[in-house]
């Protein structure tokens, strides 16, 4: 009975000591090799089963957890862009719509000062305008009768000019009375206000000076034309009169042409007064059109203190270069007014931040592919994100498509969790 009692105790005790022999120290696995209790090879096979376990537990070739294995090569087809963690402003936006309008500093109104005829149209709708350029010619009897009043005092003032000179001699000379001197003078006097008279009557009916100049040279029948030029460079947006109308009298056309220059144009925002507050002039401005790609910025250059009885909202002025006349007024635009700028020491870019396991991370890159970390955001705009804690500066981080790492992260981990 003892013999089989004993080899039934030893079958229990072998069961035993296989499960436990991982949990049993190299001191007491000698003694139980030496007894006869357990074999040398099943204790080394036990002691490299731990190690075994370890190695199938965690991340694949032996990589640390949170990290992933990922060359230049994979990283450049995954498209995934780098970007180095360094100091830089963030800001705070306001956005509201708006509409495009044209610059009213740049918008001139060509008006007739004069009554008469269109003789000629040298521009048209949409021909570009330099500044002085001529626009039109008119035929008009009053500009014919102020150019023949300003020509007669200028011939009349050399006449008496000359008298006046000839008089003041023979005064001088005790040939001729005082008193005829005197007449002379006087005479001399009134033609000299004559031809400034004539002259300022010209100029009040824009007639230039380079005109006036020329003339004496100028036949009769050229004193009725009236020339039209441009005040400014633009473009013509507006015609309103066609050749052979009269304008300039009652009831006819006092407007001939409507020219603006849209190298920069306005945009008229409609801001809430629960906004109106935080609005500054000199504000920084960035519009986009809906449905496209086409961005601009401005500052903001007026802001209205009445406020639209009917919408109890202001209007606020932004300008905004336009040289490539991209922006066309009555354009309908969604407008970003920055209202608050401030750095920040560390500052990443919003796509470049993941989830995961609720706690915001980001990869930051190592000789070997990429590293999560968790980091510790504070202030942030629609473009960047303050990192307070987690980042240094100067490290290089994923900046896009930091979704794919998660991914790949995730799966790693799934996968050797089992």
């Amino acid at each position: 009975m003892k013999p089989a009692i004993l080899v039934i105790g030893a079958l229990i005790g072998g069961v035993l000591l296989s499960v436990a022999a991982p949990q049993i120290p190299q001191s007491a696995r000698a003694i139980l090799i030496s007894a006869g209790l357990m074999q040398a090879g099943d204790a080394a096979a036990q002691a490299t089963a731990p190690a075994a376990e370890a190695g199938h537990g965690g991340q694949a070739g032996g990589e640390a957890e949170g990290t992933l294995r990922m060359d230049a090569g994979r990283i450049e087809a995954a498209r995934i862009s780098l970007a180095t963690v360094e100091a830089g402003p963030l800001s705070r936006h306001l956005t509201v719509p708006g509409v495009i309008v044209p610059d009213r500093d740049k918008v001139w109104r060509i008006a007739a000062k004069v009554v008469g005829t269109v003789a000629e149209l040298r521009k048209g709708l949409g021909d570009a305008v330099a500044p002085g350029e001529l626009l039109a010619i008119l035929d008009s009897r009053e500009v014919a009768d102020a150019k023949s009043e300003y020509v007669g005092a200028q011939v009349n003032f050399g006449l008496q000019k000359t008298l006046f000179e000839r008089e003041e001699t023979l005064w001088r000379s005790r040939i001729q009375a005082e008193q005829q001197y005197l007449r002379a003078r006087n005479a001399f006097t009134e033609a000299q206000l004559r031809v400034h008279l004539a002259r300022q009557k010209l100029s009040a009916l824009g007639v230039s000076d380079e005109e006036v100049a020329g003339l004496s040279m100028q036949t009769v029948n050229g004193l009725q034309r009236y020339e039209i030029r441009s005040p400014g460079g633009g473009r013509v947006v507006e015609r309103i009169v066609d050749l052979g109308a009269p304008v300039g009298g009652e009831g006819q056309a006092k407007e001939l042409f409507v020219i603006a220059d849209l190298t920069s144009v306005w945009v008229e925002l409609t801001v809430s007064t629960m906004d109106l507050a935080e609005i500054k002039e000199g504000n920084r401005v960035r519009i986009g059109a809906a449905g496209t790609e086409r961005r601009a910025e401005g500052k903001v250059v007026f802001i209205s203190p009445i406020l639209n009885q009917d919408t109890r909202s202001a209007r606020v002025i932004a300008l905004v270069d336009n040289k490539e006349f991209g922006w066309r007024p009555g354009s309908f635009v969604n407008a970003e007014v920055t209202v608050e700028d401030i750095r920040v020491d560390i500052r990443v870019p919003r796509a470049a931040l993941q989830t995961m396991e609720g706690s915001p991370v980001v990869f930051v890159r190592t000789e070997t592919g990429f590293e999560r970390r968790k980091v510790v955001i504070g202030k942030e705009d629609a473009e960047f994100v303050e990192i307070a804690f987690g980042v240094d500066p100067g490290e290089v981080i994923a900046a896009t498509n930091t979704f794919l790492l998660k991914a790949e992260l995730g799966k790693a981990e799934a996968e050797h969790s089992h």
